[in-house]
């Protein structure tokens, strides 16, 4: 029983956390407004807002299966009953009608656009502070209250996280829930309800809503429920076993409803007399024998909605197809260590120092939570063994789970070494110094968290050299590159943006001229480029590492990496000032448009356009299969041949598992010829 005195000062304390956290919560919110309101649309967020705009007017949710409908539909409520234009469908493949009818959507509501791009962050930013009273909750349940201060500093101050708060995208959402799950089984755990599994169920539903990589919480509670039988007494482990044997059921069934619940309890993917561009059987086809038996199993009994069996088909698919930049070097395919240097790479220093300590801690036992943080260590051993071996290693933002379950750590570590107060213990002050470097090396990168990389590999300004991708350049610069070409008014530019064309930057009022990527490849986008350029040449960090292409042979832009950068905007575009020789972004900018000019029927100046490019670059590989195929449309097989054994001698200039995307396609035209 507590006296009234101590009453008094528990309340007093209580009163003081309260105004504490209301503190750091506005410090959030302020951090993020500022953050999203000079940013441009990342790469995925025409494609999701749109496809949640779709969603809530015509129940449509074959536009972007490849991610479930939580934070989408979350994203076009303040979009409810506005009249916007609409482009027609055209059943195009879904990825291109997403993103390009996506892009045309946004940029046709011209006068909207602007205020709803910003409604629509900020709709999907109530799940960032949702996030940190969560953590909150989840460092005071298992730490105590002074924990829960130190893990919201910690989280208010982390860089990957504020990037990623107010973005129309899934990585906050299933942060948000896979912790929520998590701590929900943990409270249910404590105390046996039903309400309390409700609730386990109602959060994992929520979790399988938001993002595909959500059913990962079926092997983590798992885990969980083998660690807490462990800790049984023997007597009572057949009971606690079928106990959480019929929980599992429970929350399967809740789960699964709430998911069913969020696409309208329909099975199609589209509504009522519109095709989906792809049936279920066809695009499960690559996939190996069993998970395909699986997938088309749970379609042909409607188990689960058809969009969201395409989409889990569509992750296992795209994971094969990414290549991957890391440290300078381009890989063709996923590397295991990716995840483990992009932690040591993107998490402060200060953070750091603090998660070792609290391990230090743990192995003196002085932290003695052994069995809370099991519910940090074995969900996020899962998660970060699955990252490392999927092979999608394109940002930090796909482990967004785990620098929040950080600051969770070491928010423990903060209290425990700060406990007894800072006159008593002196490594009170060392915990309080690491917290401040950590809110210090978050703001030398603000407002560009996403550009982060902590002091040991060199800040924020040289992140473009280790790491590519959301991690640095999500092409959200666009009103920021605007900004430079107000700065220079009569200076002649050109640009290789990263989403060129999915976004175009004429629609920011950029008017630069545009240099061929891997996306202008397919989609086309790009300008005729003079083998010679003079004047500003702004390049994207994700052009600049080429880490979309299989090989570093394939970037155009590798000459660049030796020459002096005049100026970086948003430390995700560089500048360069001069005179510049770029023959194999020349040859490729003609590649394209042979392309584009075959496809026309207009063959005789396709052909010429082709010719151009080899004369200009007679070793870029894309060039000499443009003048290939197009010699064969023509029925010139000598030129196609000559050709085509040239592409081949250049790809064998490539990696042993880059030749593989270019030469086996290669030898088979020959043979057909």
């Amino acid at each position: 029983m507590f006296s009234g005195k101590d009453k008094c000062f528990l309340r007093i304390g209580a009163k003081k956390d309260a105004i504490i956290l209301v503190a750091l919560l506005c410090m959030q919110v302020l951090q993020v407004l500022y953050i999203v309101h000079r940013e441009s649309l990342t790469f995925d967020e025409g494609d999701h807002m749109y496809a949640g705009y779709r969603m809530l007017k015509a129940g449509d949710y074959g536009l972007n299966p490849e991610h479930p409908p939580l934070v989408k539909m979350l994203a076009a409520l303040p979009l409810a009953g506005r009249d916007l234009w609409d482009p027609p469908a055209t059943n195009r493949y879904f990825k291109d009608e997403a993103y390009g009818n996506g892009f045309a959507w946004w940029a046709r509501n011209d006068g909207a656009r602007q205020q709803m791009t910003l409604a629509m962050r900020l709709s999907v930013g109530v799940l960032a502070l949702c996030l940190t009273l969560l953590v909150y909750a989840i460092a005071r349940s298992w730490f105590g209250a002074r924990a829960a201060l130190w893990t919201v500093v910690l989280l208010v101050f982390e860089p990957n996280v504020l990037a990623h708060s107010a973005l129309v995208t899934t990585d906050m959402g299933v942060t948000l829930f896979f912790l929520a799950s998590i701590f929900a089984f943990w409270r249910w755990m404590q105390r046996p309800t039903i309400l309390r599994l409700l609730l386990v169920g109602l959060a994992v539903g929520l979790l399988l809503a938001t993002k595909h990589s959500g059913i990962l919480i079926a092997p983590m509670l798992a885990l969980l429920a083998v660690w807490e039988l462990l800790l049984t007494p023997r007597g009572e482990r057949i009971r606690r076993a079928l106990r959480l044997v019929g929980g599992a059921a429970v929350v399967t069934a809740v789960g699964v409803l709430v998911l069913w619940s969020f696409y309208g309890f329909r099975y199609s993917s589209r509504p009522l007399g519109m095709p989906m561009s792809v049936t279920l059987s066809d695009y499960a086809a690559p996939l190996g024998h069993f998970s395909r038996s699986v997938v088309i199993f749970c379609g042909n009994r409607h188990l689960l909605p058809e969009s969201y069996l395409i989409g889990l088909v569509d992750v296992k698919r795209m994971a094969e197809f990414y290549g991957t930049y890391l440290l300078g070097q381009v890989h063709a395919n996923g590397v295991w260590w990716y995840f483990p240097l992009v932690i040591l790479i993107k998490t402060t220093l200060g953070m750091l120092a603090l998660c070792v300590l609290t391990l230090l801690l743990m192995a003196r036992r002085t932290l003695k939570q052994a069995r809370h943080l099991a519910y940090l260590f074995l969900p996020g051993g899962v998660y970060l063994l699955v990252a490392m071996l999927a092979g999608m290693n394109i940002g930090a933002r796909h482990i967004l789970l785990l620098f929040a379950m950080a600051t969770i750590l070491a928010g423990a570590g903060a209290a425990a070494l700060t406990e007894g107060g800072w006159k008593r213990n002196p490594m009170a002050w060392g915990a309080g110094f690491l917290v401040l470097a950590h809110v210090a090396s978050s703001l030398t990168v603000f407002p560009v968290p996403m550009a982060y990389a902590n002091e040991a590999w060199g800040g924020p300004k040289q992140v473009h050299r280790l790491l590519s991708d959301s991690n640095v350049d999500w092409a959200q610069q666009l009103i920021q590159v605007r900004a430079w070409q107000d700065r220079h008014p009569h200076e002649e530019c050109w640009f290789a943006y990263f989403a060129n064309p999915e976004i175009d930057p004429v629609a920011y009022g950029i008017h630069c001229h545009k240099m061929p990527t891997i996306d202008t490849l397919w989609l086309g986008g790009s300008d005729l480029i003079a083998p010679k350029v003079s004047g500003a040449v702004l390049i994207s960090a994700g052009d600049l590492s080429g880490g979309e292409w299989p090989s570093a042979w394939m970037n155009p832009y590798r000459s660049f990496e030796s020459e002096p950068i005049t100026e970086q905007i948003d430390y995700g575009v560089m500048v360069y000032q001069g005179s510049f020789s770029v023959p194999q972004a020349a040859a490729l900018s003609r590649a394209i448009e042979a392309w584009r000019l075959q496809k026309a029927g207009r063959l005789e100046e396709s052909l010429a356009m082709a010719r151009d490019a080899v004369a200009i670059d007679p070793v870029e590989v894309i060039s000499q299969t443009a003048r290939g195929d197009i010699a064969r449309a023509m029925g010139k097989k000598d030129e196609a041949r000559a050709a085509w054994m040239a592409a081949i001698a250049s790809a064998r200039r490539m990696e042993p598992d880059a030749q593989v995307s270019y030469i086996p396609d290669l030898e088979t035209k020959l043979k057909q010829l």
